[in-house]
Parts: C-alpha cells; sequence; structure tokens
C-alpha cells in the first residue's frame, strides 16, 4: 500500500473508534437502568456528554489541525480518548460514566475531522466527496461494532468489558496513528495562536453560515438520536426484544449506514443540485422518524430502523457543501465549526428528547412517541432554515449560481 493510504486507513481507524463510542448508550441502555437506575433523562445525559464535549472541542480541534498537524493533534488526543474509557469501564456511579463519557467525547473529536482534512490536503477536489462518502462508510463500521458484538459482550460478561474491549481497539488506532502518520511540510508564512482564532470570525460572519449550520446541528443528530439512544428501548419496550435481538437490528442498521454513505459519494452533483438532495433527504429522514412514533407492528418499525440507515448516507453532501462554501486556508476551521455545530446538536437533541420522553412518561405519554416526535420537529426546523436562508456563491466548481 502507499505510504499515503496507509495514513489515510490509520486515520480512518480512529473515526470507525470514534464512531463505536458515540453510539454505544442505546446497547448499554438496559444494563444502566438495571444497575445504577437510570431513567430516560439521564441516558440522554449519558448519551449527550460524548457529543457535547466533542461539539465543544471542535474550533479547538481545527485551529490545532491547521497550526500543528495531523498527526499531533489525534495522537494526543486520543489519549485523553483512552484515559475516558478506563473511567468509564470502573465507574462507581451514574456521575462517574458521564464524566467517562465527556472525556472520550474530547479524545474522539479530532477522528473526523483530521480524516477529511488529510483528504482536502492530499487528494485532488474532485475526489473529495467520493473519498469522504467512502471515509463515512469505513467508520460505519464502528456502530457494526455496537450491534451484536457488544449486545452479546455485555450479556456474557457486562457494560464495563463492553468498554474495555473497545479501548483495546482505540489503543491500536492511535498506535497507528503514531506510526505511521506523517504531516506534509507547511508551507506559507507560520500562523499564530491568537490569528488562528482571529480568522474564526469571518467564517461566523458569512451570509450562508447560518443556514449550514441550523442543517449541521439536526440531520446528523436525528440520525445518531434514534440509531444511538432511542432504537434499543423502542424494540425492547414496544415488541419486546432481547437485547442479542436489538443488537442484531442495530447490525443490521450500521450495515445500512456503512453502505449508504459509499453509495451517496459515487453521485457527481454540482453545489446547487446537492444541496437539493440535502433537503428532499432530510424531508424523507423526517416522515421515517415520525412514523417510527406511531404504533406499528415489529416488522415495520425493524424496516424504517434499517432503512433510515441507508438514507443517512445523504447527510455526507454536508461535508462537500462547506467545502465548497469556505476559501482553500480556512478549510480546517470551516469544517470545524460545522462540526461544533453537528456534535452539540447531537448533544442537545439526546439531552432534550431525554427530558421530554421522561416527562411524557409522567403523565401518561408513551416516551418513545415523546422522543421521536422531537427529533422529527427539530429536523423539520434546521431543514427549513437551511432551505431559506441564503446560499453560498460558488466559486470553485462547476454551478456557479447564487442560491
Amino acid at each position: 500500500m502507499k505510504p499515503q493510504t496507509l495514513m489515510l486507513a490509520a486515520l480512518c481507524a480512529t473515526f470507525t473508534l470514534s464512531q463505536a463510542f458515540r453510539t454505544i448508550a442505546t446497547v448499554m441502555a438496559p444494563a444502566l437502568q438495571a444497575e445504577f437506575g437510570a431513567t430516560p433523562r439521564s441516558l440522554g445525559l449519558f448519551a449527550g456528554a460524548f457529543h457535547l464535549s466533542f461539539g465543544l472541542s471542535q474550533i479547538a480541534v481545527g485551529v490545532a489541525l491547521d497550526l500543528y498537524g495531523t498527526r499531533r493533534t489525534v495522537g494526543l488526543a486520543f489519549l485523553v480518548a483512552l484515559a475516558g474509557v478506563l473511567i468509564s469501564a470502573f465507574a462507581p456511579s451514574l456521575a462517574i460514566l458521564v464524566f467517562g463519557q465527556f472525556l472520550i467525547g474530547v479524545g474522539c473529536s479530532p477522528a473526523f475531522l483530521a480524516t477529511l482534512v488529510f483528504v482536502a490536503n492530499h487528494y485532488p477536489p474532485e475526489r473529495f466527496a467520493a473519498l469522504s462518502g467512502a471515509v463515512l462508510g469505513i467508520g460505519g463500521i464502528g456502530m457494526l461494532l455496537t450491534g451484536t458484538p457488544l449486545a452479546w459482550i455485555i450479556e456474557t460478561w457486562s457494560w464495563r468489558v463492553g468498554f474495555l474491549a473497545l479501548g483495546a481497539g482505540a489503543a491500536l488506532s492511535w498506535l497507528a496513528v503514531v506510526v505511521l502518520v506523517r504531516d506534509a511540510p507547511r508551507t506559507g508564512p507560520a500562523e499564530t495562536l491568537g490569528e488562528a482564532f482571529r480568522r474564526l470570525g469571518p467564517i461566523l460572519a458569512q451570509r450562508h453560515t447560518l443556514g449550514i449550520l441550523a442543517l449541521g446541528a439536526t440531520a446528523y443528530a436525528a440520525f445518531i438520536t434514534v440509531r444511538g439512544l432511542w432504537a434499543v428501548p423502542l424494540l425492547a419496550d414496544r415488541h419486546q426484544f432481547s437485547l442479542v435481538a436489538s443488537g442484531n437490528v442495530m447490525l443490521a442498521l450500521s450495515a445500512t449506514a456503512l453502505v449508504g454513505p459509499l453509495l451517496f459519494g459515487l453521485l457527481k452533483l454540482g453545489p446547487r443540485s446537492r444541496r437539493h438532495w440535502l433537503i428532499g433527504g432530510s424531508i424523507l429522514l423526517t416522515a421515517m422518524v415520525v412514523s417510527l412514533a406511531l404504533p406499528a407492528s415489529a416488522g415495520f418499525d425493524v424496516t424504517v430502523l434499517i432503512l433510515i440507515g441507508l438514507i443517512s448516507g445523504y447527510i455526507i453532501f454536508q461535508y462537500a457543501d462547506v467545502r465548497g462554501a469556505y476559501d482553500q486556508q480556512v478549510q480546517g476551521r470551516a469544517m470545524s465549526v460545522f462540526n461544533m455545530s453537528v456534535f452539540l446538536g447531537i448533544a442537545l437533541m439526546q439531552w432534550l428528547t431525554g427530558v421530554v420522553a421522561t416527562a411524557a412518561g409522567a403523565r401518561g405519554i408513551d416516551p418513545m412517541f415523546a422522543a421521536m416526535m422531537t427529533t422529527a420537529l427539530m429536523l423539520a426546523l434546521g431543514t427549513i432554515a437551511f432551505a431559506l436562508l441564503p446560499w453560498p456563491r460558488w466559486r470553485d466548481e462547476g454551478d456557479r449560481t447564487t442560491g
């Protein structure tokens, strides 16, 4: 394999483990309810802690990638993730477990962004959409791990052993990055840390940024909230699925989520067409989440969950949309601002759906109905904002019309 390919593979490995850690909550939920008496609200806090710290770290990650490179940024951050894994595995209380999740989120925060920046810096622009789709698809292997394999580990041993097993994989991926990844020599004048942060202002001030952030905060959040938090409780409470049976459904969902980005990444779209696909995909995803809120047969709910995994692949267009909307010299920071919105949106959606589900249950309303409808409403609002707020003026791609 070419050195460039090996480096990309090492970075993909860290992203794969990041995907695993962000989707453990739904499989661990029954065990945490049994050991700590976790409520839907506290499960939402547990699931959201990873995404909160992940999102809050994105600005610093973008600056670090631009100033210090991929190897040092990912290498140092993943040590924090490994510390969080150990704290989580031996946590004596739910509060300590949430703290461990917070550290894991910080440690995993550069994983995807570093891989995208590596692709943007080492491959031709016309290959970005396809390669970013491939990266997201490969990262879906992490969600496969939190399906049947993690459910089997939890049922056979415990959720604590599940953390340790994922931690072993994270340690190997960290070692691969440290040994294999090398950053290209910097060109141009060195930028100070203060200058790097000051350049965030113009990104946030651009006319099209708010719409990008609105959909960024809700599209992937809706998918992860369903896949990573509520899917297993829905199957267990509504259809009495066992943990392993639910894990099998999560495995199938994750498999389609792995294929989806690869398929969507093959489409050759201009900037305007890409945005139309983003709007259409978000409308379809909203409708599918609403369908999960309503009483249905087990076969219907399982089918919808699996299809959500496939349809979610359209989200890959958001990263190509961001890449085309900002100048090359601020790509790392533009991606980091976008990623911040993505993961703060996940944290907010998971926490809020937990609060709403708990309140609904106390009033005799189906918690799953409340959680899914809240998810769908937030996604619908993000889609409307993305469609109606100003669009970018594209400069470097075939479709140069202004939205």
